[in-house]
């Protein structure tokens, strides 16, 4: 009995050790990752990065994770003028396959969500002239943005609201277009304010692999989908 005893106290020690062990293996791997992920997609901020899964050692010499989390809050996507700040992004990455110098990082497939605010999307806009806001939704029950633009034409100053549709094209750019625009008369009227309501927005800095799936127009802002296969976390 009292061998059974030792041999019982030895392996439970033993198992808190390899626990402990194991935990700062992945906390280390975890700060590693998230600077990886910045330096590698120019992020301007620096994600937060989760590596679900026990234990974790035995990942690393399978060389594949079950699922890694990256989430990051405030990041600006895009350049120069034409950025635009997106908040709440969280994605999930699975199947995550490693390199044999652990410098980069596949994922299977790949899930997440996104937000841009009205005002961070007015600001993206970059003319003091147009605002966005919600629409509510159209006649199909499909939701829409609010886009109200100021213009100077025929030495009058016109100021026009209309619902826009937005969309996503091409896997990385939300585009905003009026779906019509009251002209009263005016030639060349309607093309004038859609040079200043209708635009594009690209979402660059995303992991490659990762597109932009849906948008959808909420009370505060637009949500994105995310959605990618054989996504590249890092390298």
């Amino acid at each position: 009995m009292r061998a059974l005893r030792i041999t019982l106290i030895i392996a439970v020690v033993l198992g808190a050790l390899f626990v402990g062990a194991d935990r700062v293996a992945v906390y280390f791997a975890e700060d590693q990752a998230a600077e990886k992920i910045r330096s590698s997609q120019n992020l301007s901020g620096t994600p937060d990065v989760s590596i679900k899964g026990f234990p974790f050692l035995t990942q690393i010499a399978s060389s594949s994770l079950d699922e890694v989390d990256v989430k990051l809050d405030g990041v600006t996507a895009g350049d120069g003028e034409k950025s635009v700040r997106v908040t709440g992004f969280d994605a999930k990455l699975q199947d995550v396959k490693i390199n044999s110098s652990f410098t980069s990082a596949v994922a299977d497939r790949a899930t997440g969500t996104a937000h841009i605010s009205y005002a961070d999307l007015t600001k993206a806009v970059n003319d003091p002239a147009v605002t966005v806001g919600y629409g509510g939704t159209n006649a199909a029950g499909k939701s829409q943005v609010k886009v109200t633009g100021k213009i100077s034409a025929m030495g009058q100053s016109i100021e026009r609201s209309v619902e826009s549709t937005v969309s996503v094209s091409g896997g990385d750019t939300i585009s905003v277009r009026a779906e019509s625009i009251p002209a009263q008369g005016f030639p060349g009227l309607e093309q004038l304010i859609r040079q200043k309501i209708d635009f594009d927005r690209k979402i660059s800095g995303l992991p490659r692999g990762l597109k932009l799936d849906q948008v959808v127009a909420t009370g505060d802002g637009v949500d994105i989908t995310l959605a990618g296969s054989h996504v590249n976390l890092a390298g």
